[in-house]
C-alpha cells in the first residue's frame, strides 16, 4: 500500500499527523513486547535443538533452565502461534510373547522390589522392531530402572538368544553391576534360554519375569520404544538395516541419554539424573 500512496495521503485517511506516524515508527517496542520476542526467539531455537519433539511442559522447563521465566499456559499459547507442535504418540499396543517353550520362568520379583533408589539395582529388557525396506531389524534394549538411561542395545535380524546377550554383554562391560542386580524381562526364549541365564548367574544376578502375556509389567521399556519411534523413526524411511541402526544410534546416545527430559526424573534427562545422584552420595 506504501508503494500506491504517499505518507501525506495515508496519514490524512488515518487521520493521524505525520509527526505521528513517524514518532510511532521510531517507538521501541514495550518491555512485554520485548520479552516476549525473545521468548519466541529462543522458544522456536530449542524446539528445533531439542529434534522438534517436546510439547509444551518439556519446553516450559528447556527455558527456564537456559534463564527465561516462563508458564506452561504462555509457552503453549506461543507455540499455536509458531505452530510448534510436539509429535503425539501413537496408541500403546502391548505386544504378548510366546513363552511356550521348555525352559524355566522366573517369578515376577519387580514388583515386590518397589522402585529402585540406586543405580545398577534394577534392570528392565525387552525386544523390539523397526522395518527397512531389506526387512526387519531388531533391537534388544536394557534400561536401567533409577535412571531411565539406556544402558545396553544391540540390533540384528534375528532375535535370537545372542541378541539379547550383546545387549547384555553391553551392559555389564559398561557398569559393571554388583552382586544382587534385578533383571527384569517378557517370558520369551531368549530370556529364558540356558545361555542368558549364564550370563545372569555369572554376575550373579537375579531373574525376574512378567505375567504370562502381560507387558504392563514392563512399561518403562514400552514406553522407551514408543517415544524412539513416535519421535525419530516413524517418519524415516530405511533402506538398508545399517542405515536404521545408525538412526537408532543417534537417538539414544546423543539424544535420549544426554539430553532428552524425562518427566519421571524431574525432567532432568538419564546422564544427568545419574550425575546428580551420583554427586548427592555422602
Amino acid at each position: 500500500m506504501a508503494e500506491e500512496y504517499s505518507i501525506n495521503e495515508l496519514c490524512e485517511a488515518l487521520e493521524v499527523s505525520r509527526s505521528g506516524y513517524y514518532a510511532w515508527r521510531a517507538r521501541r517496542p514495550g518491555k512485554r513486547a520485548q520479552e516476549a520476542e525473545l521468548l519466541r526467539v529462543k522458544l522456536q531455537e530449542l524446539f528445533v535443538n531439542n529434534r522438534s519433539v517436546y510439547g509444551s511442559p518439556r519446553m516450559t522447563v528447556s527455558l527456564r533452565k537456559a534463564g527465561i521465566g516462563c508458564s506452561r499456559n504462555r509457552v503453549a499459547r506461543h507455540m499455536r502461534a509458531l505452530g510448534l507442535k510436539a509429535r503425539q504418540k501413537r496408541a500403546f499396543k502391548p505386544r504378548t510373547t510366546d513363552s511356550k517353550h521348555p525352559h524355566p520362568i522366573a517369578p515376577n520379583r519387580l514388583k515386590e522390589a518397589g522402585p529402585p533408589e540406586a543405580l545398577n539395582k534394577v534392570w528392565v529388557s525387552d525386544i523390539t522392531y523397526i522395518r527397512t525396506d531389506a526387512g526387519w531389524i531388531y533391537l534388544a534394549g536394557v534400561m536401567d530402572l533409577c535412571s531411565r538411561k539406556i544402558v545396553g542395545w544391540a540390533c540384528a535380524d534375528h532375535m535370537k538368544t545372542t541378541l539379547v546377550k550383546e545387549a547384555m554383554g553391553q551392559a555389564i562391560a559398561d557398569r559393571s553391576p554388583g552382586s544382587g542386580l534385578l533383571n527384569h524381562s517378557d517370558r520369551g526364549v531368549q530370556y529364558a534360554s540356558d545361555d542368558y541365564r549364564s550370563l545372569l548367574k555369572k554376575i550373579k544376578s537375579r531373574p525376574s519375569m512378567s505375567a504370562a502375556g502381560c507387558c504392563y509389567d514392563n512399561a518403562s521399556m514400552e514406553s522407551f520404544w514408543s517415544s524412539l519411534k513416535t519421535e525419530w523413526l516413524h517418519e524415516k524411511s530405511f533402506q538398508t538395516r545399517h542405515e536404521a541402526e545408525l538412526a537408532i544410534f543417534d537417538y539414544i546416545e546423543t539424544f535420549y541419554n544426554p539430553k532428552r527430559l524425562h518427566s519421571a526424573l524431574g525432567y532432568q534427562s538419564p546422564v544427568d539424573f545419574e550425575r546428580e545422584l551420583c554427586h548427592a552420595k555422602p
